[in-house]
């Protein structure tokens, strides 16, 4: 028999039972709307009566609103229901030389997006991000604002809720979310960017019934998130997941963690700019954008830089799979763009390092920037759910384990956001 560790068991309740109905019908709701009660009741295999009761406290904790009534040949006229898209969430994306705030609601539309620099200096920076924020509020004061999310370049503390690393930003120490909270008065989560894109993955994506998965940024580092067995994995102190941070030649180039050779030295959207530069080309590409737009042009050395890295990107795949046998791997970022040019070299590099013939799926994610402002956006819900009411985000939860480590996998992250 298999032994059980009873320290990691929780017995089934029916509080258990009602969450799981809520999660549910809050994602048919979510996936099929406008929907009516009797469909819900269809489509979930829960009773009309449980259905009615789950949906009248939904509205009334202003997730989901009644629509129109449907418009039927025969029988009666069912009231249509959706998700409440007045609820909306302040987000940013913070990365070493750009951020973007944004307007999401629940739908995941953008109502307002902006961008403005990011400097080494984490005081003012911060202090245009939350300005831009208390406009964009300003500017739809008929939404009901439910938090802040953010997404970063590093990795987020779970205990302390500050970065602990983060190489490419250089903000050492300063409290981003004090500071985004002072500023806004609303409650702040925030998260490793890779995590954020994944989690908008598994909600927007076409992620059902994969419990093994590793989303892959690749920008100015290289970054990943991991769903294992269905859940996803921040390890001690929010630290799992540094392959970027893997060497792959001792002798490398020094990485902005301090070792040499690491694998993002030679991968990321950084790399490809430095393999274009050191090629002595006769126009400069000072942003990935500019080298991308180049080796569309069918400029040869832009061409060569990019394939160098994309590569490297496939190569250092072998880690990520023979580490954890992901069923899938997402790819994000920079190079996804050119994934019809590049997208093959990294297939090719990725199966000749492959172990024992078994390679996962290997997926572009084509929405990168829009990926880590929706994951963001479900930070804030995951919090917010867990309030369990309407609160426009002044104040924080109550819980004993936040709502990130909660079980995922099929619809995994859409369970998560079901109101608790």
């Amino acid at each position: 028999m298999q032994k059980v560790d009873l320290a990691y068991v929780r017995l089934a309740s029916s509080e258990i039972a009602r969450d799981i109905n809520r999660d549910v019908i809050l994602e048919v709701i979510r996936a099929n709307q406008p929907i009516s009660r009797a469909e819900l009741a269809r489509l979930s295999g829960l009773q009309r009566s449980t259905v009615s009761l789950i949906v009248n406290q939904l509205i009334e904790e202003r997730w989901v609103r009644d629509g129109a009534k449907a418009d039927l040949p025969r029988g009666r006229h069912p009231t249509m229901v959706g998700l409440n898209d007045d609820l909306v969430m302040l987000v940013a994306d913070i990365r070493p030389k750009l951020a973007t705030v944004a307007v999401v609601d629940l739908n995941g539309r953008f109502l307002s997006r902006a961008q403005l620099p990011v400097t080494s200096d984490p005081e003012r920076t911060i202090a245009g991000i939350v300005e831009t924020m208390l406009r964009m509020k300003n500017n739809h004061p008929q939404r009901s604002f439910q938090g802040v999310g953010i997404a970063l370049p590093g990795r987020v503390d779970s205990e302390t809720q500050r970065l602990r690393f983060a190489p490419n930003l250089g903000w050492p120490g300063f409290d981003i979310k004090g500071a985004i909270e002072s500023g806004t008065g609303m409650a702040v989560e925030m998260d490793n960017a890779a995590n954020a894109c994944l989690l908008a993955e598994t909600w927007f994506g076409g992620m059902d019934g994969v419990r093994n998965a590793v989303l892959v940024t690749i920008s100015e580092g290289v970054g990943t998130g991991i769903l294992s067995n269905g859940q996803l994995i921040y390890g001690d102190h929010g630290m799992a997941g540094e392959f970027g941070h893997i060497p792959l030649d001792i002798n490398g180039p020094v990485c902005g963690c301090g070792a040499r050779g690491c694998w993002e030295v030679f991968a990321s959207s950084s790399a490809a700019l430095r393999y274009y530069a050191d090629s002595k080309p006769k126009v400069m590409a000072r942003t990935i954008e500019d080298l991308l737009r180049l080796a569309g042009e069918e400029d040869p050395k832009a061409i060569a830089a990019l394939t160098k890295q994309a590569e490297y990107v496939g190569r250092g795949l072998r880690i990520v799979s023979a580490t954890l046998a992901p069923e899938v791997i997402l790819i994000a970022g920079d190079i996804v763009a050119a994934w019809a040019t590049f997208g093959p070299v990294i297939e090719k590099a990725f199966a000749e390092s492959i172990l024992s013939g078994l390679q996962p799926r290997l997926m572009p994610t084509h929405e990168a920037e829009v990926a880590r402002l929706r994951g963001a956006a479900i930070l804030v819900l995951q919090r917010r759910s867990s309030a369990g009411e309407a609160n426009d985000g002044k104040r924080a939860p109550k819980q004993a384990v936040p709502a990130r480590h909660k079980e995922s996998g099929k619809g995994a992250g859409r369970r998560a956001l079901a109101v608790k």
